[in-house]
């Protein structure tokens, strides 16, 4: 049994990238009979609605992806981020950052190899908190010291990665999203994790934060990323790349399991008849490229 999760962040449509990503982690899920989660990562005040939570939803179960249980949102649940935070702190694990985006970009590279994109250079690790700017909150980092991890994912192999001072909590309070990705994956009891291959060289961060806290890190799947004509990731920008755009959820079920090898061009088929024919082994491993007639 591997209980599975999707789990969006509420700030706009699910577009057929998402979209995708979610049927993949539906399917792995249900082929072996396990739970299947969803979860707002609705953190961001700024930028998360209830309206946009309504619409994903509605689209999921427009496709015939069922979940298990009430919709958890991580907006609710800071008193389990708060105590992970404070279980490091009092391990000697954190220390503050003031350091602005502007200062992290201009500071020389981190002195590991194969950190992750956007590895924190350790400004601030020793950093005497009476020099600190006045006025500005830190962050809190965690002291990671260059931990390597190697990671086991279902159709990427072995990944190794280099864990960076990663931040735990961010200067306006905002827990981040790699501790509270962690906490909630053990604190629902999933054990599978199917998502987007772009994240895959951050879950080295993830899995060394689920060690430190005492907690299994679940299995990893990091499937192929949908991409526009042009090369890019898909976003919204890209045109008529949602469901609301293209009119109907069967269209766009059957598109998707065209691109996974599920159906054929054009055939009409039912979330159930896709997990019916199923096969993990049998995935594409390159991302999906969409052509301009299907934009």
């Amino acid at each position: 049994m591997a209980d599975g999760r999707f789990a969006p962040s509420p700030t706009g449509p699910l577009h057929l990238g998402n979209l995708r990503t979610a049927l993949l982690a539906w399917l792995f899920a249900r082929a072996v009979r396990s739970r299947f989660l969803v979860r707002m990562e609705d953190l961001d005040e700024a930028t998360a609605r209830p309206e946009h939570e309504r619409s994903q939803l509605t689209d999921l179960a427009a496709l015939g992806l069922d979940w298990d249980g009430p919709v958890v949102r991580q907006s609710e649940r800071r008193h389990l981020y708060d105590e992970a935070i404070a279980r490091l702190s009092d391990a000697g694990l954190t220390y503050p950052c003031w350091c602005s985006r502007r200062e992290i970009l201009d500071a020389p590279s981190a002195p590991h190899g194969d950190a992750p994109p956007g590895a924190y250079p350790g400004t601030c690790r020793d950093r005497d908190p009476a020099s600190a700017p006045r006025g500005r909150p830190p962050a809190f980092r965690l002291r990671a010291g260059g931990a390597r991890v190697t990671v086991a994912d279902r159709q990427h192999g072995e990944f190794d990665g280099v864990v960076d001072d990663l931040v735990l909590r961010r200067g306006d309070g905002t827990p981040a999203y790699n501790l509270a990705v962690v906490v909630d994956d053990a604190e629902q009891g999933v054990d599978q994790v199917v998502r987007a291959d772009d994240l895959l060289a951050s879950t080295p961060r993830q899995v060394h934060l689920a060690r430190l806290l005492g907690l299994t890190p679940p299995d990893y799947a990091h499937v192929p990323l949908v991409l526009a004509p042009d090369g890019s990731r898909l976003a919204k920008r890209h045109g008529a790349v949602t469901i609301a755009d293209r009119g109907s959820p069967s269209d766009v079920l059957s598109m998707l399991a065209t691109s996974l090898g599920l159906a054929s061009a054009g055939e009409r088929v039912t979330a159930a008849t896709v997990l019916e024919r199923f096969d993990p082994d049998q995935l594409p491993s390159e991302p999906w490229v969409l052509q301009p007639n299907q934009i």
